[in-house]
């Protein structure tokens, strides 16, 4: 070890190299990692949809759910299976197990969801998919003072135009139902015609279609032949021809039905701030950037607003805002760290050894963001976490090494020897402090599930920021010090003059003693550790001590839940839910009198 050591301290400049090649590549590293909200995963959920037209959940769980859970048992490397049954649908959630290739998986399910041949005649077709893993980016609201069909209008637009951006592929509308054609037929126009019911679901069936007949070659032209008597509202499928009579009589089905435009009877309805509205939220995948889908919405938002007067679209939840308060929190304890670092360690040992320790922060980071690409990782809301957990540990290493050469030094060795021979002596011990806890976090690696999956980001940024860290101080961090001032000879200042005082007197007033007390009587420290976990352990059974598996951080939000009998009329529904809303901006508006908020 001595002899790796030794040429970078005769040959400080190759420090200096390492130092500049890991902040440039570390650089590149960066603006090349994608920010997400949670750790990207791999897809391990298999969807099963399926339709049935007018059938009650009761059917579909006996026709068709029941059938397919029952063909899914023979299926190898299934994890669970979670169905939903309700009023004209269904879908199945298979979850893969860990290990499994999901591919294969998918294959299985189609291949057992297709021996089933007892499905109800009228269910449409069966739709089996492998679930694109994606998480939320930035929500906002198209709200304006318009009808429904206007708001939808101009949602499907903005789908379109945020879809047709690179690096956006996944758009979700809600707040409105699905458009349908209401046909009412008139009993006596159906006498008066001599016409049935089924003769005009027939008619309607075999005229409502847009198809290719083929096409006809010329000499000097193709004409392609197509029929195209498709109608998408009521007014275009008034004129289909029901019956017509060798004399030219035609009857249509507007003289025997009232057709309007209508809104299917599922009450999905959102209001903004008391106004009809369409919510546009945004997904991002494991390859698309947070921060460029957030930015460029917002974009488009603030574009979108200034061209439109009678709808505007208004940002209701942002993602990116998350990320950025979390490196908001990193850098502000990084900076916060350095400063605490080189003010304590410059009071008791020397100004100049507490910067090279400090510097050691940024160096640790940087060669884990070079190295980063490589291993898949993001900025997201575990990967901030770790590092601002990292902060902490990061200069301790460094620490005992400095401590180590400058009391080789003030023991009258000179600069080049102090810190051969300073790092050395205690490098064994900093190896195994730092491995141990590479070790512990290195568990979270082999972790399966959901929190295997959220919680390997973390160990990677310990363990790669730990490595480089313990790399730095063993090599870069004694070159630096024998060749700076940091073990020149020098008066010192009354501060740490001042400083060295107060730490001699905790030092042979209050530590000393404590520690030969506990080494005299080792039963009376084992008796006050026992207590203390006792006391721990008991805290934590009487909920003294509160436990949750993630931290309790404040939100932006409350959310109100309404709970109605089943059958409750949607009109009950809705005043319900209008009282609630007005009773929370009269709250609001009391909080805005009372603080002085703005409108």
């Amino acid at each position: 070890m001595r002899n790796a050591l030794r040429p970078f301290i005769k040959y400080p400049i190759l420090g200096n190299v390492i130092i500049v090649a890991l902040f440039m590549f570390g650089y590149v590293g960066f603006t090349s990692l994608n920010t997400t909200f949670f750790p990207p995963r791999p897809s391990r959920t298999i969807m099963i949809q399926a339709s049935y037209p007018g059938a009650s959940p009761e059917e579909i769980e006996e026709g068709i759910v029941t059938k397919i859970e029952d063909n899914l048992k023979g299926v190898t490397g299934i994890e669970r299976i979670t169905s939903m049954s309700r009023e004209n649908s269904c879908s199945i959630t298979i979850r893969v197990l860990a290990g499994h290739d999901a591919n294969i998986i998918l294959n299985d399910v189609k291949d057992a969801v297709n021996q089933i041949s007892s499905f109800p005649t009228g269910m449409e077709r069966i739709t089996v998919y492998r679930r694109e893993p994606r998480t939320f980016a930035i929500d906002f609201m198209v709200s304006g003072d318009v009808d429904l069909k206007k708001l939808k209008w101009h949602a499907r637009q903005i789908e379109r135009d945020l879809l047709a951006i690179d690096g956006i592929s996944k758009v979700d509308l809600s707040g409105f139902p699905d458009e349908e054609i209401e046909i009412a037929v008139r009993e006596k126009a159906l006498r008066a015609y001599g016409l049935t019911f089924g003769e005009i679901v027939t008619a309607i069936k075999n005229a409502n279609v847009k198809s290719t007949g083929g096409k006809i070659k010329g000499k000097e032209e193709e004409l392609l032949i197509r029929a195209d008597v498709k109608g998408y509202h009521a007014d275009k499928l008034a004129n289909h021809v029901l019956r017509s009579s060798p004399g030219g009589a035609v009857v249509r089905l507007g003289d025997v039905a009232v057709l309007r435009d209508r809104w299917s009877e599922d009450p999905n309805r959102i209001y903004y701030n008391g106004k009809r509205s369409v919510r546009v939220s945004v997904d991002n995948t494991n390859e698309e950037d947070l921060f460029f889908i957030a930015r460029t919405v917002k974009e488009y938002v603030e574009e979108f607003n200034t061209t439109h007067g009678d709808v505007q679209c208004i940002i209701f939840r942002d993602g990116s805002e998350i990320i950025n308060d979390r490196v908001d929190i990193l850098v502000t304890n990084g900076i916060l760290g350095i400063i605490l670092v080189v003010l304590f360690l410059g009071l008791s040992l020397n100004p100049n050894i507490s910067f090279w320790v400090a510097i050691g922060i940024p160096i640790s980071f940087a060669g884990m963001l070079m190295i980063a690409p490589f291993y898949g990782l993001t900025i997201n809301v575990m990967s901030l976490m770790a590092m601002i957990l990292i902060i902490g540990i990061l200069v301790d290493d460094g620490i005992v090494i400095a401590e180590s050469i400058y009391q080789h030094h003030e023991k009258g060795e000179k600069p080049i020897p102090a810190a051969i021979n300073g790092t050395i002596e205690v490098l064994p011990s900093v190896i195994a402090s730092v491995l141990t806890t590479v070790v512990i976090f290195a568990t979270f690696l082999f972790l399966e599930g959901g929190l295997g999956d959220h919680s390997r980001d973390l160990a990677f940024v310990v363990v790669a920021t730990l490595l480089i860290s313990l790399v730095e101080a063993a090599f870069v961090l004694p070159a630096h010090i024998a060749h700076s001032k940091a073990l020149c000879r020098r008066s010192k200042s009354a501060l740490e003059r001042r400083s060295e005082q107060v730490i001699g007197w905790l030092r042979d007033r209050l530590y000393t003693p404590i520690l030969r007390f506990s080494i005299r009587t080792p039963a009376v420290s084992i008796a006050v550790v026992i207590a203390i976990f006792i006391v721990t352990i008991g805290a934590m059974r009487g909920g003294v001590i509160k436990t949750t598996f993630f931290p309790y951080i404040e939100g932006r939000a409350v959310s109100i839940s309404l709970t109605l009998p089943a059958g409750t009329p949607e009109a009950v529904t809705d005043s319900l839910t209008h009282y609630i809303e007005q009773k929370v901006l009269e709250v609001d508006q009391a909080y805005r009198r009372e603080y002085g908020g703005k409108e």
